[in-house]
């Protein structure tokens, strides 16, 4: 009877240490997660003001977004950059913008717009018939509700007169005008969203110690008339439909051009979220 008692209690006491051990192995073992799934339609960069889709500098070419094509194209992910008049006005650069879009050999299409490039893919969608062609539009900084920036831009272009000598000039100057709070108070009354299209956007603020030195004037013009900022727009003004997500970048930090902030990371996780 002790021997069946204790052969029992043995084969309980290697059952048990067997099963804590077995458990311990899986508590450790590395997580293996299934792959995310890609986005099913291409997805389309739009640059803001005074952007471009490549430049050669030093001799050397480089992206307005700088990384983040690569980085998407790697997950297998088909990814277009358009390249929009640099200040030319909303409508001329939304018109730009659906053109592309309609050569695109796909149903559909995922906009992914910088600062300016939110407003025109708004236009776009609403006013040149984009709206049967775009899947979703998520912006990053674009100023929704206009800039303080672009209110006293606007007052000393028209006091120097800047605007007419540049477009005596022949420079464009739609840009520097369409962002002003007033104005783009009138464009969120006039262009309405439109139903079947899913509207995100990622807010951006940055704090003095993380901000470029060239963007710091301006943020602290902004700090002290707006708050929270980018260097060029409020947080406040960037949110519209979803807010999808919160980060710390100063406005050029968001399209790759900082060391100290992961922009193709953001576009990815932006992308594999779609």
């Amino acid at each position: 009877m002790e021997i069946a008692l204790g052969i029992a209690l043995g084969v309980a006491a290697a059952t048990a240490v067997g099963w804590w051990v077995w458990r311990r192995r899986r508590e450790l073992a590395p997580k293996r997660f299934p792959p995310r799934p890609r986005p099913k339609h291409p997805v389309v960069l739009i640059h803001g003001v005074m952007g471009f889709e490549k430049i050669a500098i030093a001799g050397m070419e480089t992206e307005y977004f700088r990384g983040v094509g690569k980085r998407l194209r790697r997950g297998g992910i088909e990814v277009h950059t358009v390249s929009l008049s640099p200040t030319g006005a909303v409508a001329a650069r939304a018109r730009q913008l659906a053109d592309f879009v309609g050569a695109i050999a796909a149903p559909h299409v995922h906009l992914i717009a910088h600062s300016m490039g939110g407003i025109d893919a708004r236009y776009a969608i609403a006013r040149l018939g984009l709206r049967d062609r775009v899947a979703s539009l998520v912006t990053i900084a674009s100023p929704h509700r206009g800039t303080p920036l672009a209110d006293v831009g606007e007052l000393v272009f028209d006091k120097l007169a800047l605007g007419k000598i540049l477009s005596i000039a022949g420079v464009e100057t739609g840009a520097f005008y369409a962002v002003s709070s007033q104005r783009m108070k009138a464009f969120n009354q006039e262009v309405l969203d439109v139903s079947g299209v899913h509207y995100a956007s990622v807010v951006a603020t940055a704090t003095k110690e993380h901000m470029h030195p060239a963007l710091l004037p301006t943020y602290m013009i902004l700090r002290e008339s707006a708050g929270d900022n980018d260097g060029i727009v409020p947080g406040t003004s960037q949110e519209w439909g979803q807010v999808i997500a919160r980060v710390e970048a100063d406005h050029w930090a968001q399209i790759g051009w900082s060391g100290d902030f992961d922009a193709p990371k953001m576009y990815e996780e932006i992308v594999r979220d779609l």
